[in-house]
């Protein structure tokens, strides 16, 4: 298998190195070069016809393309914990707030980067009134997420699961554009440092 990625600050590759480590599974990441546009070349098309990173190919040439996906795959065909749960109910719920994070707090996390960031400025045009007007939204939904947090010590309950992954590369990357953890929310600030000490969040 070849997994294609790219360094941090990327978000979506970093779930899967996390993911990566927390199973215990060794598969080094073959680097796109964002910066120099190689994810969207007509040789990384190819694999993925949206021109995004990571892609896992399998020995067979099979491509899978978005994180969750990828990361589900990997969970069913090897030994470690099960990160998307281990009974119906566990995998419905840890489903349910994968579902959760990527609406309630990726969304304005990436509507931010790509409408008021400086970075992106160059790639495309920019609603900078719309593109600020996420960072309420965001602070809204960590709002959201502290009162859930309340009595748990992972996203999606007692386990550490594919919903701390997820929530975790999107608020260390939203504090990388500009968007930091509001000091006042107690519970997603002591569950950010709990999944931070994690040997996995190096990766």
């Amino acid at each position: 298998m070849i997994l294609y990625g790219a360094p941090n600050p990327a978000p979506n590759p970093r779930r899967v190195r996390i993911f990566l480590a927390e199973k215990g599974i060794d598969l080094p990441e073959t680097r796109i070069d964002m910066m120099k546009r190689e994810h969207k070349s007509d040789e990384h098309r190819a694999r993925n016809s949206l021109g995004q990173i990571p892609t896992l190919v399998l020995d067979d040439g099979t491509a899978i393309s978005e994180t969750v996906a990828i990361c589900r795959y990997l969970d069913e065909t090897n030994e470690g914990p099960q990160l998307f749960g281990t009974t119906p109910l566990e995998r419905a719920q840890v489903d349910m707030w994968i579902r959760r994070i990527e609406f309630v707090l990726m969304n304005p996390v990436g509507n931010f980067w790509r409408h008021a960031h400086p970075r992106t400025a160059a790639l495309l045009t920019q609603f900078k009134d719309f593109g600020e007007s996420n960072r309420a939204a965001y602070e809204s939904g960590l709002k959201w997420l502290d009162r859930e947090l309340e009595g748990k010590a992972f996203v999606a309950g007692a386990s550490y699961t594919m919903a701390d992954i997820c929530a975790l590369s999107t608020v260390d990357f939203a504090d990388w554009i500009g968007l930091p953890l509001p000091e006042d929310l107690a519970n997603v600030k002591a569950w950010h440092a709990r999944v931070t000490a994690r040997p996995s969040a190096a990766a």
